[in-house]
Order: C-alpha cells, then sequence, then structure tokens
C-alpha cells in the first residue's frame, strides 16, 4: 500500500473518559513497533495518535466530576500523553478532535457526502450504547445488553440526518473481496463480509439531543454523529486535502476488535461517498487478564502509568509483543512479564552485553578489537515478517540471533581462548550492534544504551551487516536490566 517513500500509521482515537489502561498502550505500542521499523527502511513514516473528545459519554463524564467538557478534555488529556512519553510512543502528530483544524475536515468531507446526495433528513429510533457510541440491533444485543459493555442499551428517537451507508454495500463487499489487505487478519475480513450479507441500514449521522458535538455545516441544530467526527482524524493529521495528504495517504489503521465495523464499514462508506481512496485496516486482539477483555467498565485493569513503576518500559514493550500474538487475542500477567524479563531481557540480552563489554575493558583496554565477524545473521525473514505485520513472530525470529550470539561466546571461551579472543570479540560486539538496530523498534530505549556503549548509531536496517563495527573506545554503562524476584 506504500507509495513512494511515504507510509502514514495510526492508532484508534481513545476515548478520555476514563484514565488510559494497558489495551490503549498494548496498540500504541504495537504501532509504534511498524513506525520505527518503517524509518529504519527509510520512509517517510506519519504516524498519529490522539483523543476522540466529543460525544454524549464525555459529556456525562465531565457533567460526573462538574466540569465543563472542554475543561475535562484538557484535564485528562494529559494522561494519555504522559502515557506516550513513559513508553516512548513515537507518534507524529497528537489529534484532539476538539481542535479547530479538525472541524473544518469534518465540515469538508460532511459536504462532500451532502453534495453527493448522500445526506439526507429524517427521524431516528434505536437501541444505543451510550458507552461505545453505537446503535445496534435488538437481535444484536444480548438480552438487551450490549455486547462489548455489558449495559442495557437506551431507546433513542430523534430527528436526524442519515448517510445513505446502504447505496455503498456491493461496493464495499466487491472491494473487500478484491482487496484482502484492506482487512486483516483474514478471520477479520470474513467477519465483515458475514455482516454484509443483511441489508445495510443507512446511518444516523447527527443528534439534536447532544450539544457536545461538531455542528453540522447545513443546520446549527444537530451537532456531527460521534463516530464521523472521529474517523476523520486520520485525514486532518495529513493536512487533507492538500501536499501532505496526496502523499501520505492512504493510511493504516491498527485498530481493536470491537471497533473493525466502524472502520472498515462505516469509514469505508463516507469515504467512497467522498471520492478518496480506502485505507487499509490490522486489527489486533485484546489484551485480557485470565481470559476476560481488559477495560475501565468492567474493572479488570492493569494501569500503564503505574506499571512504569515497578518494571521498565521497554520490559513491558519486549513483554507485550512477545507474549501477545499480533492479530489475536492474549493475556497479560505480572508473573508472565517477570519471567520474559529475568530469562530473556537480563540474561539473553543483558548479560551478554556486559560480559562481552567486560571481557573488551579487560583484555583489550576498553577498545573494540580488530577481526572479522563469523557470524552469520539472515534478515530476509525478519523482513518479511514485519511485512506482513507479523511482529510477535518476527520478535522471535530476531531473538534466536541473540541466544545465537550467546551460543557462540559459550562454546568459544574467549576468556580462556587467547588465540582466538580477538576474532570472538569482534565477532560478538559486530553481532550485538545488529541485534540492537533490529531490535530498536521493540525496545528503542534499551538499543540506544548498547549503541552508545558501542560507539554507533542507528539509523537504517541497511547497517545490519557484519563487519561494519568500526574501532573505537567502548563506553561501558550499567546493566540493561535488573532482575526481579
Amino acid at each position: 500500500m506504500t507509495k513512494k517513500n511515504y507510509f502514514q500509521i495510526s492508532t484508534a482515537i481513545d476515548y478520555p473518559t476514563n484514565f488510559p489502561h494497558a489495551g490503549h498502550l498494548y496498540e500504541k505500542i504495537c504501532t509504534d513497533v511498524i513506525a520505527r521499523w518503517k524509518r529504519l527502511q527509510g520512509f517517510k513514516v506519519h504516524f498519529s495518535t490522539g483523543l476522540d473528545e466529543f460525544g454524549s459519554k464525555v459529556a456525562k463524564c465531565a457533567k460526573a466530576k462538574g466540569m465543563e467538557p472542554q475543561k475535562f478534555v484538557d484535564y485528562m488529556s494529559q494522561f494519555f500523553l504522559k502515557l506516550c512519553k513513559l513508553y516512548n510512543i513515537s507518534y507524529d502528530d497528537f489529534i484532539r478532535t476538539t481542535e479547530k483544524r479538525h472541524e473544518k475536515i469534518v465540515n469538508e468531507i460532511f459536504m462532500k457526502n451532502y453534495d453527493n446526495g448522500d445526506i439526507y433528513k429524517g427521524e431516528y429510533e434505536g437501541l444505543y450504547c451510550v458507552d461505545c457510541e453505537t446503535f445496534y440491533l435488538e437481535k444484536d444485543l444480548d438480552n438487551g445488553y450490549c455486547p462489548i459493555h455489558k449495559k442495557p442499551a437506551e431507546v433513542v428517537r430523534e430527528e436526524s440526518y442519515f448517510f445513505k451507508m446502504s447505496k455503498y454495500q456491493e461496493r464495499l463487499i466487491k472491494y473487500i473481496k478484491e482487496n484482502p489487505s484492506f482487512i486483516r487478519p483474514e478471520k477479520k475480513r470474513n467477519e465483515m463480509l458475514n455482516r454484509l450479507k443483511e441489508p445495510l441500514r443507512d446511518l444516523s449521522v447527527s443528534r439534536t439531543s447532544v450539544d457536545w458535538g461538531i455542528r453540522l455545516p447545513i443546520d446549527k441544530k444537530h451537532t456531527n454523529y460521534i463516530w464521523q467526527t472521529a474517523l476523520i482524524n486520520y485525514l486532518t493529521t495529513v493536512d487533507y486535502p492538500n501536499k501532505k495528504f496526496k502523499d501520505f495517504w492512504p493510511c493504516l489503521h491498527i485498530v481493536g476488535s470491537d471497533i473493525i465495523w466502524h472502520h472498515s464499514i462505516i469509514w469505508g462508506s463516507f469515504l467512497m461517498s467522498a471520492g478518496i481512496e480506502l485505507p487499509e485496516i490490522f486489527v489486533h486482539g485484546f489484551v485480557n487478564i485470565k481470559g476476560q477483555k481488559m477495560s475501565k467498565s468492567s474493572g479488570v485493569v492493569v494501569d500503564p502509568l503505574k506499571l512504569t513503576d515497578k518494571y521498565p518500559a521497554d520490559a513491558i514493550r519486549y513483554f507485550l509483543i512477545r507474549e501477545i500474538t499480533f492479530g489475536h487475542d492474549g493475556d497479560f500477567s505480572e508473573e508472565a512479564l517477570k519471567e520474559r524479563l529475568n530469562n530473556e531481557l537480563a540474561n539473553d540480552l543483558g548479560n551478554l552485553v556486559s560480559r562481552s563489554l567486560t571481557m573488551v575493558e579487560k583484555y583489550f583496554d576498553g577498545k573494540i578489537p580488530k577481526g572479522k565477524n563469523e557470524l552469520k545473521f539472515d534478515i530476509e525473514k525478519i523482513k518479511k515478517l514485519m511485512e506482513n505485520y507479523e511482529l510477535t513472530n518476527a520478535l522471535s525470529e530476531i531473538w534466536k540471533f541473540v541466544q545465537e550470539i550467546n551460543r557462540y561466546i559459550n562454546k568459544e571461551k574467549p576468556w580462556e581462548n587467547e588465540k582466538r579472543r580477538e576474532t570472538v570479540l569482534y565477532s560478538v560486539l559486530d553481532s550485538i550492534k545488529i541485534v540492537s538496530i533490529l531490535l530498536s523498534s521493540f525496545i528503542p530505549e534499551t538499543c540506544e544504551k548498547i549503541s552508545k556503549q558501542l560507539g554507533f548509531e542507528i539509523k537504517s536496517l541497511k547497517d545490519c551487516k557484519t563487519n561494519l563495527l568500526k574501532e573505537g573506545k567502548i563506553k561501558r554503562g550499567e546493566i540493561l536490566f535488573k532482575k526481579v524476584e
């Protein structure tokens, strides 16, 4: 999907109705890994994340706190920004849907839909879940309860403008069948095709009962439907319809399973109506605790802002990618996190770097020895896995390199074998350099520390070749990972 040398990627934008949980973090980390990898490949990357700040749910939360909605979202935004900072999320744009630049684009897209004859006025009555800002058919509810939030749906009846989503049903079906990369994994694509076997209803896209929103350009009594307001953020961040948009669009959206319908069918039909090319969507799984989906409303949560008090951010990043296969649900547990931290990060990587540099200080006065790397690294498999967004499998392959370096140093025993010492230690250091470049998308802070100790800069995947580590003085630092009891 990438054109020229440009790559746009986004997370979904979060409701700031409560504090961030580990599910929010997981999506941001996965997206960040892909963005960083693309930069290593030489792409100009635009990576966006942010907040979905309008809608009845936000207004209700603000009222419960005794705050005006704008003051409330201003207050809540700091926690999501802090999350990104704590975990080194390398976004290029953090959008908030209350920004004026966004209102302008929302109105432009609405008018494109309107001018195309796809907006009409009517009256709507339906079952509505405030928490996910979505209307449901009775058959899609669980005994009247929202299948996601487990709360009773409310009956809502009001004057509304509608979008002719039904008009795009056949076009969407055809597009999904002909473009397998539009929705991935395949299981999720098939889910959408199955849902489209039933008639697609027109979509209510305005409210008179919700004041906290963007007013319609054609009727100021109405505010824009929250999902239309939210989805257009992906166009706002690349300055639609100007040069930046033309360079970067279409985008790759990384989203959770609960909002795939909104991002593929609703968003897809809006874009078709506006004459805009459709993006690609990759659907990740849920972060569960003992099989139960993590969410604030259910009380099943891990607070990622407090988690870094106990564990390094890179350890948490590593664990989430390694433990949860990208595209599938997975479980979070502190026990599993500790095990990965102690056995893989502290032992396999941290100890490897520490003892190698200690030997260089002891035997070569802290200077990188001359030599030729005897180890071989084939990174083509890793590149292919990353191209298919198989993040967990790619990280597993990189870790095999780490383990191979450990096997090599244990076999060669440079602390005993003086004749081979120079070659072996150069091979190890040169290999650590390659591994740190490959790992830098996953654990960026750690790899930056390694690069400073070895005296090189992490710039490009092109540098993942043997015998490129130059002679120079090492700067041994603190141990990379301390074990946790």
